[in-house]
């Protein structure tokens, strides 16, 4: 049985001088279709122990995750969920797109956090310092630096990230609960729409019914194009990531 998340990475960053923490974690990175989805959520000082059975929604069943959704947002000083659409992680690759799904959940919350806790050991969230050789080439850039018409700039917080903080970090759980539930509903939406991809099962990621669906009747607008997709005259297995643009 997997030890339950603490607060204590949030604590030690709050005796560093933090005054309100983000947890923060992305769902959908993987699937061949649908939005990648952030959730976050804000802890202080006085926030107690996290709901029971609190995991990485990874770990839970999807009545598990249903049910402690509710008891999350009462928990949490603030929380918030952002998604990106297929067409912007074709348009501006997967990192971006996380990175405007964060930022669209930033912008969603009340107060902006002192500071966030990301899962991993990538910094996806910031945004890259302009590039001075490009800009002395190419002139000054844009918001994003690279012409990508991002709405709603925001300059983020701080991130500090740490590895299986999914796991360990009660906030960073909260979060991934959040940004679970969230997303598994807008595929069953989509599921409607698109009964023969089977997503209200298998949630647009890469399963045997799903990639078969896709040889029979090739992609939906909702599948992510840029990736190696059967039914795109792509001779792959199916496997996201083969053409994954993952520039930062």
């Amino acid at each position: 049985m997997s030890t339950a998340p603490t607060l204590r990475v949030e604590r030690t960053l709050m005796r560093e001088g933090a005054a309100l923490v983000a947890g923060m974690d992305e769902v959908g990175r993987g699937a061949l279709g649908g939005p990648v989805s952030v959730g976050v959520v804000l802890v202080d000082p006085g926030s107690r122990t996290a709901p029971a059975g609190l995991r990485d929604s990874k770990l839970l069943t999807p009545a598990a995750r249903e049910a402690l959704a509710p008891r999350v947002r009462r928990w949490a000083v603030a929380s918030a969920v952002g998604h990106a659409s297929a067409a912007e992680i074709d348009a501006w690759g997967i990192i971006r797109a996380l990175r405007l799904a964060g930022e669209r959940a930033l912008a969603a919350l009340p107060v902006l956090p002192t500071v966030v806790l990301l899962d991993g050991s990538h910094d996806w969230l910031t945004r890259p310092a302009p590039h001075p050789e490009q800009e002395a080439l190419f002139g000054p850039a844009d918001d994003e630096g690279d012409g990508a018409p991002w709405p709603g700039v925001l300059v983020a917080p701080p991130v500090v990230t740490r590895v299986k903080a999914d796991l360990v970090c009660s906030s960073v759980a909260a979060a991934s609960v959040l940004a679970k539930t969230e997303r598994d509903a807008a595929v069953r939406d989509l599921a409607r729409r698109y009964p023969q991809y089977r997503w209200d099962d298998n949630k647009a990621y890469a399963a045997p019914e799903h990639l078969e669906a896709l040889r029979r009747h090739g992609p939906c607008e909702e599948h992510r194009r840029s990736w190696s997709l059967p039914g795109l005259g792509d001779p792959t297995t199916g496997r996201s990531g083969d053409r994954e643009r993952v520039s930062a």
